[in-house]
């Protein structure tokens, strides 16, 4: 893939793996963030170090400043747009600062795309939360998880949305608001509804984040809350399959473009959040964990799972990075830099 790409929320844990990935085969990459966020400025210097200080092109600027975002959007052929508030529970706290990020700033970065004549290919990070709590689907208990009673594929794209929490609507605003560019002004937008995304340079922390967070906590002794009853479950998707679905997005923008998308790990890489990720990561450690518990959290649901038969079909991608093998590596990544948390 030639051309220009922006990549906005770029020294996040995503974005600078995007980033890195699209250094290495020569793009010109535009990373635009306001590195806000912990580990943003560690992961700017990170690829700093890998690649030299001119691999890439950094615009410290926030997606709510919409001339900045404009003059950064202006030359790019491919748009990647993770810039976002991603904590549920922040959310609830500041609605205002979520909305004015999420919804207001993924408008900015669609109007920019716009603006810039060069109608690029435009790619949006949204959420499975924009599916809320799914209470009209059959959940069963087992005696270590939760799962659907009768999606045996997991959830589709055809499931109704039922935005839950100030974070569900903000995202879900963006999401329609990107599928809607593309009917209303041909840009060619995809939507990824995305589900847990974990992998190395990942600065997970306790509401954002929690495979990352339940290590890092577990390696560098922090105490670990687990909300709920620790049996909810959901499909984990290894970065570097992430990026494989970005980069398959792109490459069949013909096909993706005007499209939702669920990404996860789908049915073969569901794991519950604590009663069968703890024996994982206990092993890895070599010890026993002792946990808090606390309450459900709102819009928590006792199950995702993504059926990712449609990124099959159209973009022919699946996951190659089974649940196992990726917290290993997130693992080893983790206690090879526990200095930097």
């Amino acid at each position: 893939m030639k051309g220009i790409t922006l990549i906005t929320g770029g020294a996040g844990f995503i974005g600078s793996n995007y980033a890195a990935r699209g250094i290495q085969r020569g793009n010109k990459i535009i990373i635009f963030d306001n590195l806000s966020r912990s580990g943003a400025e560690a992961n700017i210097e990170w690829l700093r170090r890998q690649f030299g200080e001119k691999s890439f092109e950094l615009i410290v600027g926030d997606v709510r400043d919409a001339d900045m975002i404009r003059m950064a959007a202006s030359s790019a052929d491919r748009i990647v747009h993770l810039a976002a508030q991603v904590a549920v529970t922040t959310s609830v706290t500041d609605p205002r600062t979520d909305f004015e990020i999420n919804a207001n700033g993924t408008f900015n970065v669609l109007e920019a795309a716009r603006a810039s004549g060069k109608n690029p290919a435009f790619l949006y990070s949204s959420t499975n939360k924009v599916y809320g709590g799914m209470e009209d689907v059959r959940v069963v208990e087992h005696e270590t998880h939760y799962d659907y009673a009768d999606l045996p594929e997991g959830a589709s794209e055809a499931q109704p949305l039922d935005f839950h929490s100030p974070y569900g609507c903000s995202k879900g605003c963006g999401d329609q608001y990107v599928r809607d560019y593309h009917r209303i002004y041909g840009l060619p937008s995809v939507v990824f509804r995305q589900s847990c995304i974990y992998g190395t340079r990942q600065f997970g922390v306790e509401d954002q984040g929690w495979v990352a967070w339940f290590i890092i906590a577990a390696i560098t002794g922090r105490p670990i809350t687990i909300y709920g009853d620790g049996k909810q479950v959901r499909d984990i998707l290894f970065v570097e399959d992430l990026l494989n679905a970005y980069d398959a997005a792109f490459e069949h923008i013909n096909q993706a473009a005007g499209q939702v998308f669920n990404i996860g790990g789908g049915r073969s890489n569901t794991i519950a959040i604590w009663t069968e990720f703890a024996p994982m990561l206990e092993k890895l450690l070599g010890r026993k964990l002792n946990v808090a518990r606390g309450d459900w959290r709102p819009g928590d649901q006792p199950v995702f799972i993504s059926d990712i038969r449609k990124a099959n079909r159209l973009l022919g991608w699946k996951p190659q990075v089974s649940a196992e093998e990726g917290i290993r590596r997130l693992f080893e990544w983790v206690k090879a830099n526990q200095d930097i948390f």
